[in-house]
C-alpha cells in the first residue's frame, strides 16, 4: 500500500509504495501542514490505482492527468489552462460530445464560433488525441460548430469621411489608421512609434494575429494625421487621459477583442454618421474593399492584409461586383 513521506526541499507530501504490482512515488501537492487532506488524497489514490491495476488505465485516467502528458510530450499549451480548470479530475471515460459542447461554451460564452473551435474544440483534440494514443480512452471525432459565412461589411470612402468626422480628437487618428492601413485592432492600438517611418511612409507590424511581422506603406491620409501627434514615443495611440489601452488579459478566456477597448467611442461616432452595424474590425474589411477595387490584385492585398492564405481576400473581390454592371449589356 502506499504511505506518505516527506522529501528532502519540498513543502509537499510525498505518496510512495506499491498497489497490485503498480509503484508509485508522487507528490499529492499538499502541504506538510496538512496532513489530514493528504491522507484523504491516499486513501483515494489507493482506490484509483486499484482499480487501474483491475480494468486498466482506461477506466481510470483523468483529464488533468491526459493534459500533463500532452504538455510533458511538447504539446501546445495555449489556451489550455480555462479548459484543464473546466474538466480538472473528470474521467476521460466520462467525456464525450455533449461535455465538449458544454465546456467550449461555458469558457466562452460570448465568443463567436471561430474562437471556440480555435481556442476550445482545437486544445480539447489534441489531448484527447494524445490520451487515446496511450490507450488511456477510446478515440472518437469530435464534432465542431460550423462557422457562419465570413462577414464583410465595408463602408464608401463618403460614409467613411462622415465616420471620421463624427469621431472624438483622440479617436480620428485611430480611425483613419485602421481604415487606411487594414491593421486589425490590435495591430494598431499597441503600435510603438519605434516601428513608424513617417519621413519613409511605412509601418511595421510587429503584434499580428498570426505572429508574423509585416510591413504596410501609409496612405498620405495617415501620414498627415500622425504628423499631428505631438508625442513621438511609446505608443502611438493612447486614451483621451494618454494612458495607454490596457492589453489582452491572457488569464481571461473571454478577452480576446482589442476592438472592445474603443467599442463605445467608436459606435457613438457610428450613429452620429448615420452608419449601422459597423464595427472596428469592419475597418479592415473597408481598406480590403478599397484595396481591391483600386488595384484588382489579391496577391497584394494577401501579402498587405496579412492573410495566411488566398482564399481568405478572395470575398473582397466577391463584393465588388457593381462596376461590371455594364458587362451584362453586352450580351446578346
Amino acid at each position: 500500500m502506499l504511505k506518505l513521506k516527506e522529501r528532502d526541499g519540498s513543502p509537499y507530501w510525498y505518496l510512495r509504495g506499491t498497489v497490485r504490482g503498480i509503484s508509485v512515488f508522487e507528490s499529492t501537492s499538499i502541504a506538510l501542514s496538512d496532513k489530514k487532506a493528504a491522507n484523504e488524497f491516499k486513501a483515494k489514490r489507493e482506490a484509483e490505482l486499484l482499480e487501474e491495476s483491475i480494468h486498466g488505465k482506461r477506466a481510470v485516467a483523468t483529464f488533468s492527468q491526459a493534459a500533463l502528458s500532452y504538455i510533458e510530450a511538447g504539446g501546445e499549451q495555449k489556451y489550455l489552462e480555462p479548459i484543464i480548470k473546466h474538466f480538472g479530475t473528470m474521467k476521460l471515460a466520462a467525456i464525450g460530445q455533449h461535455e465538449i459542447d458544454v465546456a467550449a461554451r461555458k469558457i466562452y460564452p460570448t465568443q463567436a464560433t471561430s474562437t471556440l473551435n480555435r481556442q476550445a474544440y482545437t486544445p480539447i483534440s489534441a489531448i484527447l488525441k494524445h490520451a487515446a494514443k496511450r490507450g488511456w480512452c477510446i478515440g472518437f471525432k469530435i464534432e465542431r460548430p460550423d462557422d457562419p459565412p465570413p462577414r464583410v461589411r465595408w463602408i464608401t470612402t463618403e460614409e467613411a469621411n462622415r465616420l471620421i468626422d463624427e469621431c472624438s480628437s483622440t479617436l480620428r487618428p485611430l480611425v483613419i489608421f485602421l481604415l487606411y492601413t487594414g491593421a486589425r485592432c490590435g495591430e494598431a492600438l499597441w503600435l510603438d512609434w519605434k516601428n513608424v517611418d513617417l519621413d519613409r511612409r511605412h509601418v511595421d507590424l510587429i503584434n499580428t494575429k498570426n505572429g508574423e511581422s509585416r510591413g504596410v506603406p501609409l496612405h498620405a491620409r495617415v501620414v498627415e494625421a500622425l504628423r499631428g501627434r505631438n508625442l513621438r514615443e511609446g505608443y502611438v495611440f493612447t486614451k483621451p487621459n494618454g494612458e495607454p489601452y490596457r492589453p489582452l488579459d491572457e488569464d481571461d478566456p473571454n478577452d480576446v477583442s482589442a476592438g472592445d477597448r474603443i467599442k463605445k467611442g467608436f459606435a457613438g461616432a457610428v450613429r452620429r454618421a448615420g452608419l449601422t452595424d459597423f464595427h472596428p474590425h469592419d475597418c479592415r474589411h473597408t481598406w480590403a474593399t478599397w484595396h481591391y477595387q483600386a488595384n484588382r490584385d489579391l496577391g497584394a492585398l494577401q501579402k498587405l492584409g496579412g492573410w495566411k492564405t488566398l482564399s481568405m481576400v478572395l470575398r473582397y473581390a466577391h463584393t465588388n461586383v457593381a462596376e461590371l454592371d455594364q458587362t451584362i449589356d453586352r450580351i446578346k
